[in-house]
């Protein structure tokens, strides 16, 4: 993090009751009990979730009453000392899509690409701004949550989009925040497709120089725990293997970077095990330079009358479904008075070269995923004591660059080695 800057933490707001669907009927007693549960943790924010089929239902229609409702939340945030992030264009939640009428079957219009999508979401990034942008502890809007997964290659009805529509798209909608809410700072998210997944169209790139910084998603049921175990040093590190990998493609070498979604899965880790590995993570993504902060998945766990969950949604809470706080809450507790005030950042002289393209697109993503060579290279240097960073082979290229960084030394790794095809297992269901 920066020198001076104290490290924000927070939790993604899962409410207690009815999960996401109590944006149907909000009871906002159910709220503040469930936002007084984390700031008695410490946290400082919150990432709230409104659904998008409640926001607007027809294109034309964003409903006065959700909208309320969303102020109402981040003013209950305030209540209790907690700053608030909204994400909007809600999307994908814990293999659920919520994907309002007007853009699915008979209407069935690409998220991304199609003007009467596009300029829906704007209404409602512009209807959110008029009701949140003077709310004192409002953060500013995620676009989505992972909405690149509706264009991924392994979504049941995918959305193709060209890495050029998808700068579009999110360049549309940010501009839409950064206009209507001046004062916020505004972001982007994805899941690990865009680091690992060779052939999608949101890239590395555009998540590290789109947007007032770079969103991080860390999940380690993406074939890291599977292939090297769940306390394994990949695991326990591969959140802050992320954050660096972004820094690679950073223009801005003071551009700050947002965990902004890690949990502890129970299909990789035993009950036992999930507070170590919580420690683990929080402690070595906050030796990473520039970090802004960071935002545990989840708040409180779902509820098990709800049905059709993959398992794992049920425990990645840090307070379990009777308000009581889970040994992985009491350790995020324990921690956040030492991390809080800022760490000092290792020196990473040696750098491990990303070959690119033209277009500053990794050559295989697959090298960086679990797995690839890459990946084992920031590995082996974990295992012989040494903090790396990572380096795009043009920048590699640039001396000055590489002084800048401090990098005084490149590893290549060798792309023509077999690589793992990559795959993410949170959606696994039945």
């Amino acid at each position: 993090m920066s020198a001076g800057t104290p490290l924000r933490f927070g939790a993604n707001y899962t409410p207690s009751t009815n999960w996401m669907h109590s944006w149907l009927s909000l009871n906002l007693e159910d709220t503040r009990r469930d936002f007084a549960g984390l700031a008695e943790l410490g946290l400082d924010h919150v990432r709230i979730f409104p659904l998008w089929p409640v926001l607007q239902p027809n294109r034309t229609l964003i409903r006065a009453d959700a909208v309320a409702d969303v102020r109402a939340v981040v003013d209950a945030a305030a209540e209790f000392g907690l700053e608030a992030s909204v994400d909007v264009i809600q999307g994908h939640l814990s293999s659920f899509d919520f994907i309002p009428a007007w853009l699915s079957t008979w209407h069935d219009r690409n998220i991304f690409t199609h003007p009467d999508a596009l300029s829906g979401q704007v209404a409602l990034i512009e209807r959110l701004s008029e009701a949140l942008g003077d709310a004192e502890n409002f953060l500013g809007f995620t676009t989505g949550n992972e909405t690149n997964q509706f264009s991924a290659s392994v979504h049941p009805s995918p959305w193709p989009v060209t890495t050029a529509e998808a700068t579009s798209w999110i360049t549309t909608l940010l501009d839409a925040a950064d206009s209507a809410a001046p004062d916020q700072e505004h972001v982007h998210s994805e899941y690990d497709a865009a680091w690992y997944l060779d052939g999608h169209g949101f890239t590395p790139a555009l998540a590290a120089r789109l947007g007032a910084m770079t969103t991080v998603h860390s999940w380690i049921f993406n074939g890291t725990a599977q292939r090297y175990g769940g306390r394994s040093t990949a695991s326990d590190r591969h959140a802050e293997y992320l954050i660096e990998v972004s820094r690679a493609f950073a223009t801005d070498p003071r551009r700050r970077t947002w965990l902004q979604e890690v949990g502890a899965p129970s299909n990789c880790l035993s009950d036992d095990e999930m507070p170590g590995f919580l420690e683990a993570t929080v402690r070595h993504a906050a030796r990473t330079e520039n970090l802004w902060g960071v935002t545990w998945w989840c708040s409180h766990d779902v509820s098990r009358t709800l049905g059709d969950f993959p398992e794992l949604e049920y425990s990645l809470g840090l307070i379990d479904q009777e308000g009581a706080v889970k040994p992985l809450g009491r350790r995020l507790a324990e921690i956040i008075p030492e991390l809080r005030t800022p760490q000092a950042t290792p020196t990473r002289a040696l750098g491990i070269v990303i070959e690119v393209d033209a277009d500053d697109t990794p050559v295989s993503r697959g090298g960086i995923a679990p797995g690839g060579p890459v990946f084992d290279a920031w590995l082996a240097a974990c295992d012989d004591g040494v903090d790396a960073a990572f380096v795009t082979s043009t920048d590699a290229a640039d001396a000055v660059k590489l002084a800048a960084r401090g990098i005084t030394e490149l590893v290549h790794p060798d792309l023509s080695q077999s690589i793992a095809t990559y795959s993410s297992n949170n959606t696994v269901v039945g």
